[in-house]
């Protein structure tokens, strides 16, 4: 999983998704909160900073862009000056607004959260205060968002419904986007409102309620495991879907397709805000999904992404960059030692992100012996992670002769991988490193002392990179050659 995540997460590309929905205004007032109204019994918020943030579609849409998708909005906001402000944090983020359109007889969404500071550190939403119409909209209106939905459908390679209920997602306009895309081959992805009737979803292709909104979707509780596979087959049943994703906040999310009905669970997690989970785990799936990823994999992906935006304040987004170290951080260690360049180099700069200085040294390594131990020790003293470039059976052969190695490049490579000194193993098929080298741009080479005056290969490189040459002392009397004739002469002996 581990190997097939990370590859993913580097191929995702640039998918266009088409984004309509409920596009809101978060603002945030921050304030110091130290003491108590004389008025009333009621904190009084000193003012420091005010933030303000996309909310609801535009949370998505912040979300996709964050993870290099396109994000394509239809929606309506206010002519107002919120509206403004919502406006041009999207296109400063690199999102295609030109179907939103600016209404005059209905405020944007605004939701302000006044956050008090206890001692200027500890946050704590004290009040929100919603500015808002919520009726559906009038008939030209719709006509005008359809006509644009329309327009923009050929571009888009999936299609997300972002509705909270908010007047634009009316059964009608909902139903006809869905019966659009499925025309056009698109993947429909819903994320709903809390409603007893999801009818007007029917014939998406996936849902991503959270616990409670399935719960009330469905007509009974969803508490234990038991539960799970009930609720997500009624919906896939009832609406005709092709996958039900129901959120489980620290249990992860249970997936259910016609070849899957199965939890997929996530890591705990300190969890600081919940506001913008949902979003970012919907702007997963679609960036994932559009990219040709399983339902699985871009579910794992999705539990990830929506982990790593709960542990920030409020509505806030995830980079691929978060998610590739969120992935290498979990999984450093589980999956051994010994890797392919391809996700090697992804792990390398997450290691570099932690400031670490990465070591390289190569070599057969055919028969271990007290030398390579001293030597490899040597090298991971000289800095954080050690890289050791492994000659292949192959490369072995045409450097040392026919009857070398004793022991294949696996058996070698196991054995080097039991040595704490060594963090990762890379096997190469070429008769020297240099291009192993220009991959993992090493900060620190090194060589043994008896190459001091050979000339090391790949030193050139490194040096023009900023890295500097290492060499180890030797431990005298102890080679592989030696060790390999000495059984030799043993053998005629006996």
């Amino acid at each position: 999983m581990y190997d097939k995540l990370l590859k993913i997460v580097t191929s995702l590309g640039s998918p266009k998704v088409l984004l309509a929905g409920d596009f809101m205004l978060d603002v945030y007032t921050f304030g110091d909160a130290d003491r108590i109204s004389p008025e009333a019994p009621v904190p009084v918020l000193k003012v420091r900073d005010t933030q303000y943030r996309c909310g609801g579609a535009g949370a998505v849409a912040m979300d996709l862009a964050e993870l290099q998708a396109k994000a394509l909005c239809v929606g309506v906001i206010g002519s107002d000056p919120n509206g403004g402000i919502l406006k041009d944090k999207l296109i400063k983020a690199g999102v295609d607004v030109s179907g939103i359109i600016m209404v005059n007889d209905r405020p944007t969404i605004t939701k302000q959260r006044l956050i008090g500071l206890a001692q200027h550190r500890h946050q704590q939403q004290l009040f929100r205060i919603d500015e808002e119409i919520t009726d559906p909209l009038p008939d030209e209106q719709n006509k005008k968002i359809l006509q644009t939905y329309r327009e923009k459908l050929p571009q888009a390679d999936i299609v997300c419904l972002q509705d909270y209920n908010k007047g634009l997602l009316s059964a009608s306009v909902c139903g006809e986007m869905i019966r659009l895309a499925k025309q056009a081959g698109k993947k429909v992805l819903i994320d709903p409102s809390p409603r007893a009737d999801y009818s007007k979803y029917t014939s998406a292709t996936l849902i991503t309620p959270n616990r409670t909104e399935a719960s009330i979707a469905v007509g009974f509780e969803i508490k234990t495991a038991e539960n799970y596979p009930d609720a997500a087959g009624e919906l896939k049943k009832r609406l005709r879907l092709d996958a039900v994703v129901i959120t489980l906040d620290k249990e992860g999310a249970y997936l259910k397709t016609d070849s899957i009905s199965e939890l997929v669970p996530t890591r705990p997690r300190n969890v600081y805000d919940v506001t913008g989970a949902g979003d970012m785990v919907l702007a997963t799936l679609a960036a994932a999904l559009a990219a040709g990823v399983d339902y699985k994999s871009a579910v794992q992906l999705a539990n990830i992404a929506g982990g790593i935006e709960v542990e920030k304040f409020g509505t806030a987004t995830v980079s691929r960059e978060e998610i590739i170290n969120e992935i290498v951080s979990q999984n450093r260690g589980k999956s051994g030692k010994i890797r392919t360049v391809e996700t090697f180099l992804t792990e390398l700069n997450w290691h570099r992100s932690q400031n670490e200085k990465i070591v390289f040294t190569n070599g057969c390594f055919d028969v271990l012996h007290r030398g390579h131990i001293e030597y490899l020790k040597f090298c991971k003293d000289a800095g954080d992670i050690l890289v050791v470039g492994l000659n292949s059976d192959a490369s072995v052969k045409a450097i040392k002769g026919p009857d070398r190695p004793v022991n294949n490049q696996l058996d070698r490579a196991a054995v080097l991988a039991a040595m704490e000194a060594v963090d990762y193993i890379i096997i190469f098929d070429e008769p020297d490193p240099l291009n192993l080298i220009k991959q993992v741009k090493p900060d620190i080479l090194i060589k043994g002392k008896d190459w001091e005056k050979k000339g090391i290969i790949g030193a050139d490189f490194v040096k023009q990179h900023g890295g500097q040459i290492l060499f180890a002392p030797l431990v005298e009397g102890k080679s592989t050659t030696g060790i390999i004739e000495k059984v030799k002469s043993l053998k005629k002996q006996g």
